[in-house]
């Protein structure tokens, strides 16, 4: 017989937070010494921005899954799929196949042809410094959101994976995430951040399969068994709504199409996801870490099924939806049902330690578009003509942006305690599919792209998706919004992918037919031949 809890209150006394904070200040003591190895070699741009392009494709193929299985792959969808059933597990779907895009679509072809980020990849056909600032604006703006989002959730989770109920206590664990993620990205850069993430990815997968057994030998190895728990658990009304689609999204399904469309095609366009094709030596370790990373992102995805519907059955919706932390709490309350306050530790630990390698991957993504394109590129080369920044400078400015941009984050992130930051992701996303993706498409695929068109999509679908999602319920006009005592939400959706990305694939195809300059035809030839076979890649790195 299933034991369900009936309150979150009984299950969360027996958790043990000096067990969860030692097995966490294990991890950190681990990784930082694995980060410190890993900076000694640690000598050019492409050892800082790139890793010196050292990786296998196995070992990036476990970082880019570490890079893209962010809390909200852990914690969110088992929590989404333990209170909403199928409607919830629309997240593991679409992840998975937003992923088979991008590498379907542009991450060989960015591999081949970019350096260290996704402005050399637009900038190099087109007029160099208007393309750079535009995507590094981008580029800058992705990060910081997806980084706010990612440090209020980690205050959001100390409550009830540390014991942790008061803001003070919250402030200062998201200010510990802060530093270690600048003490990290300062002084093992790339490779040390890559370390983290496969670390990190190690054991997010180990432990989400060690659940997923325990889970599944509970109902004697029938999936079918563990679907009539979860039914029975249900708040639903009828409870085998949640076998089926519509409980979340049956009102307006017009709001997870738009959702769906910033996901799948968003992903494509996230810089700090494309960057980890910069760390292998060829394009051949490129094809192998995307072979690795489809398989551990897939059954990543298909063992959050097990434990969504596990944590519905075992643990229930209500006591979920009333422990601190709310539906992210469904992966570590399970975990405590599971294994008790040991289990808990570990899952508390691979929590914490999947917000960390994200941050760290943003961070070092947003200092290297910095430095790499706005101070090397644009500043430098605009006093200097055709000159060129010192290498060692450009390291040193990306280090004190780690700083800066470390500081805005801890400081953002305790500015969004306790308020929506769902609106964050959603902003993250957005940006990504509305002005990156159709300037990453059209630069690889179409000849007669423009400089105008790229400035034109850029901005155009920056400005496009922060107006209307400041614009939209997320942001005001119901109790859960970011701003919930007023209300000036005139757009419906609670996510603009639906109007803003067709805009921006719409300005670029505009600014270039209506752009009377001209463009070098024969770089945009030598682009679709690199991009294609890799061929000069490595003879620019070097340049």
């Amino acid at each position: 017989m299933i034991v369900i809890h009936s309150a979150a209150g009984s299950t969360l006394e027996q958790s043990n937070p000096v067990l969860n904070i030692s097995v966490f200040l294990a991890f950190v003591a681990v990784t930082l010494f694995i980060v410190i190895r890993a900076s000694r070699n640690n000598k050019t741009a492409a050892d800082y921005y790139a890793a010196g392009r050292s990786f296998t494709g196995p070992q990036n193929g476990f970082a880019i899954a570490g890079d893209y299985l962010s809390a909200a792959s852990f914690l969110g969808i088992c929590g989404a799929i333990a209170v909403n059933g199928y409607d919830g597990f629309l997240y593991s779907i679409g992840f998975l196949v937003a992923w088979l895009v991008a590498l379907l679509l542009v991450a060989e072809l960015m591999r081949n042809t970019g350096k260290f980020t996704m402005a050399d990849v637009l900038s190099f056909r087109l007029r160099q410094r208007p393309v750079r600032m535009a995507a590094a604006l981008t580029t800058l703006a992705v990060c910081f959101f997806y980084l706010l989002a990612q440090m209020a959730g980690a205050g959001g989770l100390v409550s009830l994976l540390l014991g942790i109920s008061d803001k003070l206590g919250q402030s200062l664990i998201i200010a510990v995430v802060g530093v270690l993620m600048i003490v990290y990205v300062l002084i093992g850069g790339m490779k040390g951040t890559t370390w983290v993430q496969i670390v990190k990815a190690g054991l997010l997968i180990a432990g989400a399969v060690a659940m997923t057994v325990w889970v599944l030998a509970l109902n004697g190895f029938s999936l079918n068994t563990l679907l009539e728990s979860a039914v029975a658990a249900s708040a639903s009304d009828p409870k085998d709504a949640i076998l089926g689609p519509g409980l979340k999204y049956g009102a307006n399904p017009w709001d997870f199409i738009s959702l769906a469309l910033a996901l799948v095609l968003g992903t494509a366009g996230l810089p700090h996801v494309l960057m980890r094709f910069y760390t292998v030596p060829t394009a051949k370790e490129a094809r192998r870490s995307v072979v690795w990373a489809i398989w551990l992102i897939g059954i990543f995805y298909l063992l959050t099924l097990v434990l969504g519907y596990g944590a519905g059955a075992l643990v229930g919706p209500q006591s979920i939806m009333a422990a601190p932390g709310g539906v992210n709490s469904a992966a570590p309350l399970l975990a405590l049902h599971l294994g008790g306050p040991v289990l808990m530790g570990f899952i508390s630990a691979v929590a914490f330690a999947t917000i960390l390698a994200v941050v760290a991957g943003l961070t070092i993504t947003a200092a290297a578009s910095f430095a790499h394109d706005i101070y090397a590129n644009v500043v430098k080369r605009g006093r200097n003509g055709d000159g060129q920044a010192d290498p060692n400078g450009e390291v040193r400015v990306a280090r004190r942006t780690v700083i800066v941009i470390g500081v805005l984050a801890i400081l953002g992130g305790i500015g969004a305690q306790g308020q929506n930051i769902a609106f964050l992701v959603a902003l993250a996303f957005a940006v990504a599919a509305s002005a990156n993706l159709p300037t990453i498409l059209y630069s690889l695929f179409w000849k007669r792209f423009t400089t105008q068109g790229a400035v034109w999509s850029m901005y155009g679908g920056l400005a496009a998706a922060i107006i209307l999602i400041v614009l939209s319920p997320v942001f005001s006009g119901k109790p859960t919004s970011f701003l919930p005592g007023v209300n000036f939400a005139v757009w419906p959706l609670e996510n603009p992918g639906i109007l803003s990305i067709p805009l921006g694939f719409l300005l670029g195809w505009l600014g270039s037919v209506l752009d009377r300059g001209s463009e070098d035809r024969r770089l945009a030839a030598e682009m679709e031949v690199r991009s294609l076979t890799g061929y000069g890649a490595e003879k620019a790195v070097e340049h």
